[in-house]
């Protein structure tokens, strides 16, 4: 009997975390899609990238499935695409009594699109968060620490960190976050 308990008691988590997994987070707004438009182009630290930030991943962006230069159109698909990762990072990592705002999660996303889901993970800004701090004090405080490459200020990620801060206060009554129970 005991045996019994434990396998279904397994098989609850499992699906729980099953359903976790399954939450997709919302797709930002298009104020969002045009901050991380104006501020990706050439990286300055020398990754290679193409669009709108695209990072390559093979020799000549090869896994990029448009002709190279791209049009503006198939910039923006890539962008969406590429924004998921960092979309799911910011859903799945903040806890469910995290509540953003539309323009404040996209401000997050836009970061975590820059930096890393890695990063966000380990990230002050996220344990405070999820600590239950105010959304709009924690992005106010610790967006603007995330301007460096390479361990030197970037004027580049100066400008980009102060226009998310900028976009998390623009007010709007769109939710988008907790995005899944």
């Amino acid at each position: 009997m005991v045996h019994l308990y434990s396998a279904l008691t397994i098989l609850a988590s499992l699906g729980s975390f099953a359903s976790v997994q399954a939450c997709t987070g919302p797709n930002v707004n298009s104020a969002t899609l045009q901050l991380v438009e104006s501020f990706e182009d050439i990286d300055p630290t020398g990754n290679p990238t193409v669009g709108y930030g695209h990072l390559c991943t093979k020799k000549n962006c090869a896994e990029v499935p448009y002709s190279i230069p791209l049009s503006k159109a198939n910039g923006r698909k890539l962008l969406a695409k590429d924004l998921k990762k960092a979309q799911q990072c910011i859903t799945l990592k903040t806890n469910s009594g995290v509540k953003l705002n539309a323009n404040q999660y996209g401000a997050l996303v836009s970061w975590g699109f820059n930096v890393g889901c890695g990063n966000v993970q380990s990230s002050t800004l996220l344990k405070r968060l999820n600590k239950g701090q105010s959304a709009g004090k924690v992005i106010r405080e610790e967006l603007p620490k995330w301007n460096k490459g390479n361990g030197k200020v970037i004027k580049g990620l100066t400008r980009r960190r102060a226009a998310e801060v900028t976009l998390s206060k623009k007010s709007t009554s769109v939710k988008a976050l907790p995005a899944c129970s």
